[in-house]
């Protein structure tokens, strides 16, 4: 049997699986002719662009759910190692995994710099599992003697994941500690200033929405230590807090690592138009492990807006690139972003240089719109559902 085994079960693993199921149905090929097994850690997609939210109750939907009714096989297994030249893949099970063609799809993570105290007392929301116990831990500092430290939260980062952090906490902490008549605090930590990222246009609509909140702004400062209740700054002040949620910087998979090419400086691999690693037979790349050219001027960044596309265009060209069929250049010509501001709504941007077109309740119902419709799969179950959606087509802007 001929097998193609997708690392990964995010948005571009899940619908890199997707597409080569898709494939293979388009070229009709006979059941069993070719083996498709996803290898995740975890036997879920997590939506986990809504990490930041207070509710996570369909922020998780189980594989067997979206690749069964493909027939596409999935296995909950850690990838330890990828040996290009015997084309096997090693897992912490302890089982090896041969392939015909490999898609890289594991994504990024959250990087961990060594501040003392980060890895003992400091939270994300850069996992599913990251962002429940980042909410059993206020649950738990609310249930007990509550006290200023226990309702105040400095969050660092005030890239995207952070700003939308930041904007989602102070109602989450008033919800917490307001019947113990303790003030939530939240504060706003970064070495730039605040919102940066989102480009000069956005950053007074940022700057706002943060004072509406009532969430606090440190700008051009670093965290110098953690404890369990005290973060100290590079400016010398501390801030009584017994919660830090750390959002300052993302790598791709150190997956990445095993696979013998140079890297860019997030760790990503560098991928031709069809998404098949630079000098690497059988191997493609989608989602944050690869750097692809989205246009004629910039490349791809770590966002569900580029990987759900590369998985789908991955899965329909490692089919493709196997069968000897012909297969198809990636391409997007437009790029939008849109980031959520809590109850000051939230702030739309179009271009690579972020120009502002819309903000507050208006770009708030975009973005409602986007993560629980427009990012998710098809939850009927239905195998012609689940193939449609896996067509390498480009959804128009949102």
């Amino acid at each position: 049997m001929t097998a193609v085994v997708v690392i990964g079960s995010g948005f571009a693993g899940l619908w890199a699986a997707l597409g080569a199921a898709r494939r293979l149905d388009e070229l009709a090929v006979p059941p069993g002719a070719v083996d498709i097994t996803v290898l995740a850690a975890r036997p879920f997609h997590d939506i986990r662009v809504r990490n930041y939210e207070a509710d996570l109750s369909d922020c998780r939907i189980p594989l067997a759910a979206l690749l069964d009714p493909v027939g596409v096989a999935h296995v909950a297994t850690e990838v330890t190692a990828i040996d290009t030249g015997a084309r096997t893949v090693a897992t912490s099970g302890g089982v090896t995994y041969g392939y015909d063609r490999l898609v890289l799809a594991a994504g990024s993570r959250l990087v961990t710099p060594p501040v003392p105290g980060l890895r003992e007392f400091g939270f994300d929301v850069d996992t599913y599992d990251g962002a429940l116990a980042l909410r059993e831990h206020l649950r738990r500092l609310a249930d007990g003697s509550p006290t200023p430290a226990a309702a105040t939260v400095v969050v660092v980062g005030a890239g995207l994941t952070g700003v939308e952090v930041a904007c989602e906490l102070p109602d989450r902490l008033r919800r917490l500690f307001g019947a113990a008549g303790v003030g939530a605090r939240v504060v706003l930590v970064d070495r730039n200033r605040i919102g940066s990222d989102m480009g000069a246009s956005a950053v007074p609509v940022i700057e706002a929405a943060l004072a509406a909140n009532g969430v606090e702004t440190r700008a051009g400062v670093h965290v110098a230590a953690i404890s369990a209740d005290n973060v100290s700054l590079s400016s010398g002040e501390h801030l009584a807090a017994a919660t830090v949620v750390w959002c300052a910087g993302m790598r791709a998979s150190p997956l990445t690592e095993q696979v013998p090419v140079a890297r860019d400086r997030l760790g990503r691999l560098p991928v031709d138009d069809f998404l098949q690693v630079i000098g690497v037979p059988a191997i493609f790349a989608a989602g944050d492990v690869a750097a692809a050219r989205v246009d004629a001027d910039h490349l791809s960044v770590m966002s569900c807006q580029h990987g759900r596309p590369m998985g789908r265009y991955a899965g329909y060209n490692v089919i493709s690139d196997l069968l000897g069929e012909p297969s198809l250049a990636f391409r997007i010509p437009w790029y939008v972003t849109v980031l959520d501001l809590g109850p000051a709504g939230a702030v739309y941007t179009e271009g690579w240089d972020r120009v502002v077109v819309s903000t507050g309740a208006a770009a708030k119902e975009t973005k409602r719109a986007i993560n629980t419709r427009r990012i998710y799969p098809p939850l009927t179950g239905s195998r012609a559902d689940l193939l449609a959606a896996a067509a390498p087509e480009l959804q128009s802007r949102p």
